[in-house]
């Protein structure tokens, strides 16, 4: 019974804070916010001897083709041209833009407790920009020990023969890796993107659940668009960009999901508070 009042209450809470509404302005932010993430991480590969074929065929094996595209240009331009503005002053701007998302997620965190934001400006922004690089981790460990765990353990077994049961549990740790570090830096997100002070367990449920949900649905959106979805038909030079937009908003979502119930359980958690601290007065008086 109390696992269908909960779900009651986030579909309530869904419907109350229009989750998809938020999903969709912080897809806004994301989308604005690629471009200078992609730069921040690429200001280092001219100094690393890593060609921008090998960077493109790497995004070209993670990404569908119509997104992998809209980022050649770039790639390539600030791959081959080192840039030290990149690493220095110009630095600073790109991390800025690239916090926008994370931002706007902290906004969208504030409405779901229904918290007014006191932190002042630079506390926030630099939040948003603390979480901004957790993100990235977060995105590199999905894509890199999910998609090319695989790849790696055939590597290495090259080296080093391992048993088949070491390989099946080798395969199996990639993922359980890959959503132990995700939900950790959940767990960061969530506990301090609103402005309210949450302790860990109440946040853990919505931070295990939004992290197997971002692999499953992030792996799944990557395969039907590879395979099946052929948005270049529809939107011409466009459909790099509306994948892009589909899959930030189902980005957006699953925090959010995560987000919601995490305040639901909070106030569970709040009122069996409330509810003991009045018998404990009752028996004494």
């Amino acid at each position: 019974m109390s696992i269908k009042n909960d779900a009651k209450e986030i579909k309530e809470e869904f419907q109350k804070d229009d989750v998809p509404l938020l999903a969709a302005a912080q897809a806004y932010h994301y989308l604005l916010s690629i471009i200078p993430m992609l730069i921040l991480l690429l200001s280092i590969v001219p100094y690393l001897n890593i060609s921008s074929s090998q960077i493109m065929r790497f995004i070209s094996e993670v990404l569908p083709d119509e997104t992998s595209s809209i980022f050649k240009d770039s790639i390539v331009s600030v791959v081959k041209t080192p840039s030290g503005g990149l690493l220095t002053i110009g630095i600073l701007g790109t991390i800025w833009s690239a916090s926008n998302g994370i931002h706007a997620f902290i906004k969208a965190s504030n409405q779901a407790y229904e918290v007014e934001e006191n932190r002042s400006f630079l506390k926030v922004r630099l939040i948003s920009i603390a979480l901004t690089f957790g993100m990235i981790i977060a995105l590199v460990v999905s894509i890199v020990l999910p998609v090319f765990g695989q790849v790696i353990l055939k590597m290495v077994n090259v080296f080093i023969p391992m048993p088949e049961h070491i390989k099946l549990i080798l395969s199996i740790l990639r993922w359980v890796i890959s959503i132990i570090v995700i939900t950790s830096i959940l767990i960061v997100l969530y506990r301090f993107a609103p402005n309210k002070t949450l302790p860990v367990k109440e946040i853990l449920p919505g931070a295990c659940l939004a992290s197997i949900l971002w692999l499953l649905i992030s792996l799944s959106f990557s395969f039907y668009v590879s395979n099946f979805g052929n948005y270049s038909a529809t939107y011409g030079s466009l459909g790099g960009i509306i994948v892009m937009m589909i899959w930030f908003f189902l980005t957006g979502l699953i925090l959010m999901i995560g987000a919601e119930i995490n305040v639901v359980n909070h106030r569970k958690k709040r009122q069996q508070s409330q509810t003991s601290q009045q018998g404990e007065m009752n028996v004494t008086h």
